[in-house]
């Protein structure tokens, strides 16, 4: 409500917890909070305040969720609710924005639509659970929206492993430029203690540490590759020099619009494969992604899935025919079950080499790429959560599905692997050639 002509009245009592977030003076914050514990609320009237604040003119300013409909579900409500007082019109209701008295403007926004961010600017932007988000985003979409006018950035959420939320979160602990704040609910007070023993109870070790205590080392609630990925980093075979051998590199694919393709470059050396690259342009065409896999050498063999022979409803060409005609070799993966294929990624992680940094992105995909959750029946569905990991992920898959077939040059792996011996005869005759159906 309006006090008098100089001073309006925000209902929002912070509470004790981020009275410091709202107080700090650094121009990059991270918040790694519990659930329920109002992160949300405190970041939607921290966008307001510094809305109506700012002596710049046309003050613009954002709340990020993973999904555009996340992001409507919630904080919306809450923005209409706490800006009420300063809003200049009605919100819009299909562009999710208000505009404010002062000329400011706060709008809502998806990750996964990063186009609909580019060739705009920000004075200050809110990335809400930003562990679920694609890695890219923050340096090659929002970060330069912000250069200009020297716009802040508050990232917030619950641990995902050590993801990039992970990484913002150490550089929060580490540089002075930085606000961190780490808020458990053990400590916070927020939630009844008698609610807390409950949920102990009703769920995992793992997830309560997590979703409650903010625990970055808990296993990720659903992950397919969890158990391979931490295999294949204690066994030091995610290297920074991966060394290339002998014979050409070969690309796996999975399509999509842009933002969505990925492919992983590879080579096979007796019962190892090395991978080393993955490629992934946001925001580019398919010509694009075949120019720069021949910028960089990759000679190989092209597998790609069977939809591959789908003609484009853009061009009329298939993908076949627009890859042979930047000189490359495709080869079909046959149509199979989403199961057979994660079941040949996890085979297939066990004997996996990776370099590190020219894979890094990937990796990060395979580590989050999990089981969708049905929150009503409160278990796992049979099929995979769809986000910005699944495209990675199903790349790799179409990899694990097709590298056997390759003929290996003899050079011998970086290192024998002794895990091999454990795997089991079904195992181990799920991973020869025989089901590996190409067309």
């Amino acid at each position: 409500m309006v006090a008098d002509n100089q001073h309006v009245v925000i209902q929002y009592a912070p509470r004790k917890a981020f009275i410091p977030y709202h107080d700090r003076v650094n121009r990059w914050s991270v918040i790694v909070a519990h659930r329920r514990c109002g992160k949300t609320v405190a970041c939607i009237n921290e966008l307001i305040v510094r809305a109506m604040l700012d002596a710049k003119s046309d003050g613009r300013y954002a709340y990020i969720a993973p999904l555009f409909n996340q992001a409507k579900d919630v904080a919306w409500a809450y923005l209409k609710r706490y800006a009420a007082p300063v809003l200049s019109g009605l919100p819009n209701e299909t562009e999710l924005r208000i505009d404010l008295v002062n000329g400011a403007r706060i709008r809502l926004y998806g990750a996964d639509n990063p186009d609909r961010l580019r060739g705009i600017y920000m004075d200050g932007v809110i990335l809400d659970e930003y562990a679920d988000m694609d890695p890219s985003i923050w340096g090659e979409v929002i970060r330069p929206l912000l250069a200009d006018r020297k716009g802040w950035a508050t990232f917030i959420g619950t641990p995902k492993g050590r993801n990039q939320f992970y990484d913002m979160f150490a550089r929060g602990e580490t540089d002075e430029n930085w606000f961190s704040l780490k808020l458990r609910a053990s400590e916070t007070g927020i939630l009844d203690a008698q609610e807390l023993i409950e949920a102990q109870r009703d769920m995992t070790p793992e997830q309560y540490e997590q979703e409650f205590e903010c625990s970055f080392e808990a296993a990720i609630l659903g992950a397919y590759y969890g158990r391979e990925m931490s295999e294949a980093e204690r066994q030091g075979r995610l290297q920074p020099n991966l060394k290339r051998i002998d014979g050409p590199v070969h690309c796996a694919w999975d399509f999509g619009n842009g933002a969505n393709m990925a492919i992983w470059a590879f080579q096979v050396s007796g019962d190892t494969l090395l991978v080393h690259d993955f490629i992934q342009l946001n925001g580019y065409y398919f010509e694009d992604y075949l120019k720069e896999v021949n910028k960089r050498g990759y000679t190989g063999f092209d597998y790609v899935p069977h939809d591959a022979k789908v003609p484009s409803f853009e061009t009329g060409r298939t993908r076949i025919e627009t890859l042979r005609g930047f000189n490359r070799r495709p080869v079909l993966i046959a149509d199979h079950k989403v199961d057979d294929r994660i079941n040949a990624a996890q085979l297939t992680l066990r004997r996996t080499y990776f370099n590190a940094e020219t894979c890094a992105a990937g990796l990060e995909a395979l580590r989050q790429y999990r089981q969708d959750w049905d929150s009503k029946a409160r278990v796992f569905k049979k099929v995979p959560l769809h986000n910005w990991a699944s495209h990675p992920a199903d790349a790799f898959g179409y990899m694990a599905m097709a590298w056997r077939e390759i003929i290996a040059p003899t050079a011998a792996p970086p290192a024998p692997l002794k895990h091999l011996g454990n795997l089991t005869i079904e195992e181990l005759w799920r991973a020869t050639p025989q089901e590996r159906n190409f067309i």
